[in-house]
C-alpha cells in the first residue's frame, strides 16, 4: 500500500527533472523581476494590508469559536421575541451579543430554523451578524481612524438593511424557504401563516439531514475541552485567511498595475463605482473582521458611498456565502434575497453618500 502511494507520488515529482533546469537557466530574469519596482509595491501594500488585518481576523475566529462552542442554540432562541417588529429590532442587534462570522452564521441559523425560528427573524440575523458587532467596530474604527463616519454609516446601513429584508421575507414568504430534507412529512407553524416542514426524526438525538446541500445536521455531544476549541478556532483561521491573502494580494495588484488616473475616473462615475465596489465584495469574499483594512486602500480614490456599500454588502452577500445559502435556502428565495440585498445597499449607500 505504501509502495503504491510512493509510486503515485513519483509521477508527480518526474516534471521536477524538466522544471529545474528552466528555472536554473533563467535564474537571472527571474531574480530581475523579483526585484522590479512594481513586484516590491505589491508586496509592500500585500504586506501592510495582512498585517493590519489578521490580529482581527484571529479575534474573531477566537470569538466565533467561543459562541459556537459554550452558547446553545435554545439560549439563542429564547433571546428572539414573537413579535415581528421586537424580532426584527433584536435580530438585528443580536450580533453584538453572538459576534459570529459569517462562515459559521448560516450553519447555526439553519439548526435554529428547524428548530422553530421563524424565517424573517433568522435573515435579519444572516445579515446583521457578521457587521453589527463590536469586533467589525473595532477594525473600521481603525481602518479608518480619521474618517468615524465610515464605521457609524457602516452600522447603521447595515441594520437598516437587515431590518429592512427581514421585514420583506416576514410580509412575502409565508412558507419554509429551507431546502426540505428527504422524508419531510409534517409541517409546523412557527408564525402566524408560515409553516417550516420538520423531518420525522427531528425530534431524535441524533437526527440527520441528508437534503440540504451536503450540509448535515449531528446533534451529537462533542467534547468541550479547550483542545478541541483551539482546533476549532485554528481550523477556522486557516480556513478564513485564505480568503484575505486573495483579497489583499488582488488589491496590491490593482493598486499596482490599474493607473491612478483610471482609478479616480471609475471613482468619479456616478454608478460604475458604486458597481465595481459591490462586484469588488463580492468576488473577494474576505471576513467582515477585515474587509475594511482591503477598502481603506481605496479611501483616496472613491467617494464614501461606494466604500460603504463594499464594507455593508460584502459580510452580507458575497460568492462563498451565496453557494451556503444556496445549499440551505430555496433556490427562489437566494435570488429574491440577494436581490433585495443588492438593491437596498446601492440606495441605502448612495444616500450615505448624497446626505454625507
Amino acid at each position: 500500500m505504501r509502495m503504491a502511494a510512493s509510486l503515485k507520488l513519483l509521477t508527480f515529482l518526474v516534471p521536477c527533472a524538466f522544471v529545474v533546469p528552466v528555472i536554473i537557466t533563467f535564474a537571472p530574469d527571474l531574480s530581475r523581476v523579483w526585484n522590479s519596482e512594481a513586484l516590491q509595491n505589491i508586496k509592500t501594500v500585500f504586506v501592510s494590508i495582512f498585517l493590519e488585518a489578521a490580529p482581527f481576523l484571529l479575534m474573531g475566529v477566537f470569538l466565533s469559536s467561543l459562541m459556537q462552542w459554550f452558547v446553545s442554540e435554545e439560549m439563542v432562541r429564547r433571546l428572539t421575541p414573537k413579535h415581528p417588529v421586537g424580532g426584527v429590532l433584536v435580530a438585528g442587534l443580536l450580533g453584538i451579543i453572538f459576534p459570529i462570522c459569517e462562515c459559521g452564521m448560516i450553519p447555526v441559523v439553519r439548526r435554529l430554523m428547524r428548530k422553530g425560528m421563524p424565517a424573517y427573524i433568522a435573515v435579519t440575523f444572516i445579515l446583521s451578524g457578521p457587521v453589527v458587532n463590536p469586533i467589525v467596530f473595532t477594525a473600521t474604527l481603525l481602518a479608518f481612524p480619521n474618517h468615524p463616519e465610515i464605521t457609524i454609516a457602516r452600522m447603521g446601513l447595515a441594520f437598516a438593511v437587515a431590518a429592512s429584508v427581514g421585514g420583506l421575507v416576514y410580509m412575502f414568504v409565508k412558507r419554509s424557504p429551507l431546502r426540505l430534507p428527504k422524508g419531510v412529512t409534517t409541517e409546523v407553524k412557527t408564525h402566524p401563516g408560515f409553516k417550516m416542514a420538520v423531518p420525522p426524526s427531528h425530534s431524535h438525538a441524533n437526527a440527520h439531514s441528508h437534503g440540504d446541500g451536503g450540509f448535515h445536521d449531528h446533534h451529537h455531544t462533542h467534547p468541550k475541552d479547550w483542545r478541541s476549541f483551539f482546533i476549532h478556532a485554528g481550523d477556522e483561521f486557516v480556513d478564513m485567511s485564505k480568503y484575505l491573502v486573495i483579497g489583499a494580494l488582488i488589491t496590491a495588484c490593482i493598486q499596482t498595475f490599474v493607473s491612478r488616473s483610471d482609478l479616480i475616473a471609475l471613482g468619479n462615475g456616478p454608478v460604475a463605482s458604486y458597481v465595481f465596489m459591490m462586484g469588488f465584495a463580492y468576488v473577494l469574499s474576505l471576513c467582515s473582521t477585515s474587509d475594511a483594512f482591503v477598502a481603506s486602500a481605496f479611501s483616496h480614490t472613491f467617494a464614501l458611498g461606494p466604500l460603504i456599500s463594499f464594507l455593508v454588502l460584502g459580510p452580507m452577500l458575497d460568492f462563498k456565502s451565496t453557494l451556503m445559502l444556496l445549499s440551505t435556502f430555496r433556490t427562489r428565495f437566494v435570488i429574491g434575497l440577494s436581490v433585495a440585498i443588492v438593491i437596498l445597499v446601492f440606495a441605502g449607500s448612495w444616500l450615505v453618500n448624497f446626505f454625507g
